[in-house]
């Protein structure tokens, strides 16, 4: 007989190491620069017809409004503060609205899958698009009074009467920042409903439903007029258009008001936003 010797066969390898086998290197990719985040938000803002159009109606505005002092007010009227009044109260709807279509736009059209996918931590993309807020609505004002500066001085040429420069920078500014607060309730209500037309339907129920509201019962409750400062936002924040406040105490009812209706609404906001399924 014939005795045949087998030689046991080398197991094969799988795809897992084996004991004793080092692992290769997991390649790590480099964040997404919060540059580039800002710069993909800010071109997102501009990418939809609706987003296009209310950017072109910031400047549009502005001409109509200007022009419309130029030919109805009078001639003791064609000063600066009134071009800048006539300009900032369309930009005090406009600019707030771009402000929530930049957040409901994830959810409203379904884009928050990608973008999440893309950058996982919403905080940064939420971020992004509140400097991108930020930063339209102080460029948008500009614009504005801009235009309102050219207005002021064709009308007073038309009318044959000096130009006045009655606005005084700390008056500019006042104006920026209650224009500016505005934008930010608009975030603030896109970033807590996710829905467009229930954030712009909350925007006007908290700025106008609300106000004459509030304006109605302190005029009939003298308990809440004085109590008013304190707890209206709309109050505090309409007398900054006026210009800044004389006393500390404005700006203390402004901050007590601003962490009520602004700063702790956005917390909760956001923290539903982090939390949030995207589908």
């Amino acid at each position: 007989m014939t005795t045949m010797t087998t030689t046991p066969e080398t197991p094969r390898t799988s795809g897992t190491a084996t004991a004793g086998t080092a692992r290769p290197a997991r390649s790590e990719h480099a964040p997404i620069p919060f540059s580039r985040l800002l710069g993909v938000e800010l071109r997102k803002m501009f990418d939809t017809r609706a987003g296009v159009w209310l950017m072109a109606s910031v400047g549009g505005l502005a001409v109509i409004a200007s022009a419309a002092v130029v030919l109805w007010a009078p001639d003791d009227a064609l000063t600066y503060e009134t071009f800048g009044a006539a300009v900032g109260m369309p930009m005090a709807v406009v600019l707030p609205v771009i402000a929530i279509l930049s957040v409901t736009s994830e959810w409203s059209q379904r884009t928050g899958l990608t973008t999440f996918t893309w950058v996982p931590r919403r905080g940064r993309v939420i971020a992004a698009k509140t400097v991108n807020a930020v930063l339209v609505a102080v460029v948008g004002m500009l614009i504005a009074f801009a235009i309102g500066a050219v207005g002021n001085v064709v009308g007073s040429a038309l009318a044959g009467v000096d130009t006045v420069w009655n606005m005084t920078l700390g008056d500019f500014f006042a104006i920026q920042l209650a224009n500016l607060l505005g934008v930010l309730i608009g975030f603030m209500l896109g970033v807590v409903l996710r829905s467009s037309p229930a954030a712009m339907v909350g925007y006007l129920v908290v700025v106008y439903v609300l106000t004459g509201l509030t304006m109605t019962l302190a005029a009939f409750q003298e308990w809440f007029a004085d109590l008013q400062p304190w707890v209206d936002f709309n109050y505090i924040q309409g007398a900054l258009f006026e210009g800044p406040y004389e006393s500390a105490e404005g700006w203390a009812q402004l901050g007590v008001t601003t962490v009520i209706w602004l700063v702790l609404p956005l917390a909760f906001g956001l923290w539903r936003t982090l939390r949030a399924e995207v589908k």
